[in-house]
């Protein structure tokens, strides 16, 4: 005592043992096993542990779901990673936990004691797994907890109708297999999936897991069979498909009209019909080759069907339209009716012009496109049929050119010559003609998609 320890070795010291009474030496160790060794040593894991033989076991499930790992439409199979729950009592497993130095649960494996062969029966897994062996949890009245994460593999009915604005509703049925209703009474112990440790996934959005108790009589057996069903509804997350898929169509889609408006002359009318035509086919296949290959259409599906058509309309329109408008020195005049209806009350109505002309300009009639002319020529100016005419009555002693020969040369030019301007008036009635349409096909082409893009947009939602 007074002496003083030099720090190195103060530090180096071992710290002084605690004090235990000799009796609680390693007791929870020894009555720990002890309580192992009596539990087990008549107890058989192979069989339903009740008292009474007829009487029905009842076990409790519950499901939570931890992630959606993959949901495959094509082959309507859903992977998820749950959490299962099941709680029964063992009347085998009882003990006084006075008797075994308070000890009133512990933690043994799974294998050691009975379970209840639940399991998925819509379970699309070719290697049919089971949960993971995992331990239970064992208390001193005989009540098992088992909780065991598995990644199962069901089957989902998938209905892309509305795709890619659609909605899924998988089940997961649980139940036993070889024990009837009257051995196992199978309850759900919430009324839903639980849904706290949920993983959000970038795809579905989970609305919901409500959970149903279903007794159900197969054919094969007269005794009842319980199932807890949970539905897992989803809802897609649209967002990715829309800027990836729905809006290139749109935008591919508003460049069809835009063939109408350009000018025939350019020869890239048709050209460009074609590649807007296989550039919404590469999309369409796109689509097909994620859904799954049934009767219902999906929706973006349905609308690249229709755009496809509308196209192909327009390509077929538009070769029309440039038969019109290369029309060659052989084409006859335009008919009355085309000219009273193209050439004056669309081209009024799509706003067609001429250099010089605005829509506020009044429009000629339609008995002007023609102009006037004797001799049934259409075009042919008021002098030149003045001319014609002096030159055919004017007496022989009026001309200052005498010679016969002479006079017929200048007959023949002056005919070729108004032959010529009618034949120029014809082909640019009919070009005129083909504008009109253009720019009239243009409009409603453009309506026609706008529509079908609202359409589509107000079913969706």
């Amino acid at each position: 005592r007074g002496l003083a320890v030099p720090p190195v070795l103060a530090a180096a010291a071992p710290p002084a043992p605690v004090w235990v009474p000799a009796g609680c030496r390693g007791a929870q160790g020894r009555f720990a096993y002890k309580l192992l060794h009596d539990l087990f040593a008549n107890y058989s894991s192979a069989l339903r542990p009740v008292e009474d033989t007829d009487q029905a076991l009842n076990v409790t499930l519950q499901v939570t779901l931890s992630q959606i790992i993959d949901m495959d439409e094509r082959n309507q199979v859903l992977t998820s990673y749950l959490w299962v729950r099941q709680a029964w009592l063992d009347a085998h497993l009882t003990w006084d936990k006075d008797a075994y130095d308070g000890i009133d649960s512990i933690r043994i494996p799974s294998s050691y004691v009975w379970r209840p062969d639940i399991i998925l029966y819509n379970n699309a897994d070719d290697r049919f797994g089971g949960s993971m062996e995992t331990n239970v949890v064992l208390r001193s009245n005989g009540h098992i907890m088992w909780d065991s994460p598995a990644i199962t593999k069901s089957s989902c009915k998938v209905d892309v109708s509305y795709f890619p604005f659609d909605g899924q509703r998988c089940r997961l049925t649980f139940g036993s297999w070889t024990y009837n209703g009257n051995q196992i009474d199978l309850r759900n112990r919430l009324d839903a999936g639980d849904l706290t440790d949920f993983v959000e996934n970038v795809e579905w959005e989970v609305l919901g897991m409500p959970a149903t108790r279903n007794v159900i009589t197969y054919g094969c057996c007269s005794e009842p069979y319980p199932d807890v069903t949970y539905t897992l509804l989803l809802r897609r997350r649209a967002s990715f498909y829309i800027f990836n898929l729905l809006l290139p169509c749109i935008m591919v889609s508003f460049l069809a009209p835009l063939g109408f408006y350009l000018p025939a002359d350019s020869g890239e009318k048709v050209s460009l019909g074609v590649t807007v035509l296989l550039a919404l086919t590469v999309f369409q296949l796109l689509v097909a080759e994620s859904m799954p290959p049934s009767e219902s259409v999906p929706l973006i599906g349905k609308y690249y069907i229709a755009t496809m058509t509308m196209i192909t309309a327009s390509t077929a329109l538009t070769i029309f339209i440039m038969n019109v408008h290369h029309c060659g020195p052989g084409a006859r005049p335009v008919p009355p009716w085309a000219r009273r209806l193209i050439l004056h009350h669309m081209a009024r109505l799509c706003c067609v012009y001429e250099v010089g002309e605005s829509c506020k300009s009044p429009q000629r009639g339609p008995g002007r496109w023609a102009g006037r002319g004797d001799a049934g020529m259409p075009g042919e100016s008021p002098g030149e049929g003045e001319v014609g005419a002096e030159a055919g009555g004017c007496p022989r002693v009026h001309c200052l050119c005498h010679q016969d020969s002479l006079l017929k040369n200048v007959g023949y030019i002056a005919g070729c010559f108004r032959r010529h301007r009618a034949t120029q008036r014809w082909t640019s009635e009919w070009k005129k003609v083909a504008k009109v349409m253009d720019r009239f096909f243009m409009w409603v082409f453009f309506l026609m998609v706008f529509l079908m893009s609202v359409l589509v947009l107000g079913k969706a939602a």
